[in-house]
């Protein structure tokens, strides 16, 4: 089933908040979507009414192997899926990135089973910059979304998204295979600013058909998740709110048609007798 992967070359630009608004814009077009965490803030959870008390989660859970990946899913009440990263001190963070790199296949084997799930679009949320995730789910992506901040910086970061050096691949006919999965969403355009549409312009320019898309900057995207409501949810008439819908269309084109969907919160595997917890089932057990 297909992979969408989230990065950006740098952290601040809004990576996280886009990638929880595509997952349910993405669902609502039909889709059954699993958004999974594998950037260390956890912060992914937030956007889905996560208690900020729940700690556990996949990756926390790889460093603990403590079992199957489908013990940590979420059943939101959007409806998409969730993986939470899991919370980890600085300390199981570092222990963490030592045995992905030993195990490379900690990661890569439960992701491989998350893709051969029916009917499921997988997007995840991978950490800012160069990363062991980013080089060992770009191969397995159909899609690489690259989130840029609409501001003069990002321009200096074009060559690298061209070249494909971004990917952490380095140069040569990877590099060049997996630029060719990139695309780009410029976030946080201030159409009122001269300088923030000059730069979004720019990058614009420079990217070709790499560019997926551009999101206003607006408050109502920081009042949602500060209610900890989704965009669509909170502010569905919104400029902001429509260009998340028209970037989900293109990321969709992409995407295999949606099949029937399976009932919200039915096991993902056939057979599967563990029930995806859900959030007021925990809310209420604490």
């Amino acid at each position: 089933m297909p992979l969408i992967c989230f990065a950006s070359p740098k952290g601040g630009v809004g990576k996280t908040t886009l990638t929880a608004n595509l997952a349910d814009a993405v669902q609502r077009l039909g889709y059954r979507v699993l958004a999974v965490d594998l950037d260390s803030q956890n912060a992914l959870r937030l956007h889905f009414g996560v208690p900020l008390t729940d700690r556990s989660g996949f990756m926390a859970g790889l460093l603990q192997r403590d079992g199957d990946w489908r013990q940590h899913l979420r059943q939101t009440s959007s409806g998409v899926l969730l993986l939470p990263h899991g919370a980890l001190d600085l300390r199981g963070a570092l222990d963490l990135a030592v045995a992905l790199d030993r195990d490379p296949e900690l990661l890569g084997a439960p992701l491989r089973e998350m893709l051969a799930e029916p009917n499921l679009v997988v997007m995840a949320d991978l950490p800012p910059g160069p990363s062991q995730a980013l080089a060992q789910l770009a191969p397995m992506a159909t899609m690489v979304i690259g989130v840029l901040q609409a501001e003069a910086i990002s321009a200096a970061l074009v060559p690298d998204i061209e070249s494909g050096r971004f990917l952490g691949t380095g140069t040569g006919t990877m590099a060049a295979l997996l630029a060719g999965r990139l695309r780009v969403v410029l976030n946080g355009v201030d159409l009122a600013s001269r300088l923030s549409r000059a730069s979004a312009e720019a990058v614009a320019r420079h990217l070709g058909f790499r560019m997926l898309g551009a999101m206003s900057r607006e408050e109502t995207v920081a009042e949602s998740l500060a209610c900890q409501r989704l965009l669509l949810d909170h502010a569905p008439e919104s400029r902001a709110a429509a260009d998340l819908s028209g970037v989900a269309r293109l990321i969709a084109s992409a995407l295999p048609p949606p099949a029937t969907m399976e009932r919200p919160g039915a096991p993902l595997a056939a057979g599967e007798s563990m029930p995806i917890p859900q959030l007021s089932t925990l809310e209420a057990s604490r």
